[in-house]
């Protein structure tokens, strides 16, 4: 197997290439001290990608959105089965880190030691719900900002200023909420232009804090089942990842992990 260039670098993550993308092989606990020490260096923006078998599905049709996975500086698994494929590349400890997981973590983290975050993405309704039970779970969490962009192209005086009022805001995260592939690729062509030392591509974890969406419990996550339980809460949204990206990245990794196929 042809390692990631990150995997050869002093004190980065294991890297596994599954389906022709990055997937690191590191627990919550080693995201979060990452996360803290780019707060604490704060030089240019750098980003974690949080994916699972969706993402790596389209990453292998897309090279472009390939191009912006292998782009991030910390690629995690969100889904059980990207983990596990992972591992078994690299015969190691499966390690998934759950966009939700990672962001109740830092904001339990952030509530004691005062690193702050803005919130992209989602609607209002789902920002204002989701900032208020986080911040009363966690006094002394800063959340010092929030936006929900029109569901629309945006003008690009409108680009324009949505930068300059996160820059403004300086958080030290900034959890983008777009929904994959739109939020990688929006943080992928806006980096360069935010001042933010990370960034997070965090999909539907902001939802799943609001209340709005029930989280699946512990042993569905344990056992690969969780896109079953979310296509029996939200079947018009995961039908299409539970039933046509999950059996494709079934077939394809079962190809690559047999050595019948590789994936560059």
């Amino acid at each position: 197997m042809e390692a990631h260039p990150e995997t050869q670098q002093v004190g980065q993550p294991l890297c596994a290439e599954v389906l022709g993308a990055p997937v690191h092989i590191i627990g919550i606990e080693g995201v979060l001290q990452v996360m803290e020490r780019w707060i604490q260096e704060r030089q240019q923006p750098r980003w974690i990608a949080v994916t699972g078998s969706h993402g790596l599905v389209e990453a292998h049709k897309h090279p472009d959105f390939r191009a912006v996975l292998r782009s991030a500086d910390l690629s995690v698994p969100d889904g059980n089965w990207a983990a596990r494929v992972a591992a078994k590349k690299l015969s190691c400890e499966t390690k998934q880190v759950r966009g939700a997981d990672l962001l109740a973590a830092f904001c339990e983290l952030a509530s004691r030691k005062g690193y702050t975050s803005y919130f992209y993405g989602d609607t209002g309704e789902t920002l204002a719900l989701a900032s208020d039970r986080l911040r009363k779970k966690y006094p002394g969490l800063k959340i010092v900002g929030a936006y929900s962009p029109p569901f629309r192209e945006l003008a690009p005086d409108e680009d324009v200023q949505i930068v300059e009022a996160i820059n403004w805001a300086n958080p030290d995260v900034l959890w983008v909420a777009l929904g994959l592939p739109k939020q990688e690729k929006w943080i992928f062509g806006h980096r360069d232009r935010l001042k933010a030392p990370v960034i997070v591509a965090v999909g539907a974890a902001i939802k799943f804090h609001s209340g709005k969406v029930k989280p699946a419990p512990p042993w569905a996550s344990q056992s690969g089942l969780e896109w079953l339980w979310r296509f029996f809460h939200e079947p018009r949204r995961t039908w299409r990842r539970a039933f046509v990206y999950g059996p494709q990245f079934a077939g394809l990794s079962l190809l690559e992990l047999a050595g019948l196929k590789k994936f560059r």
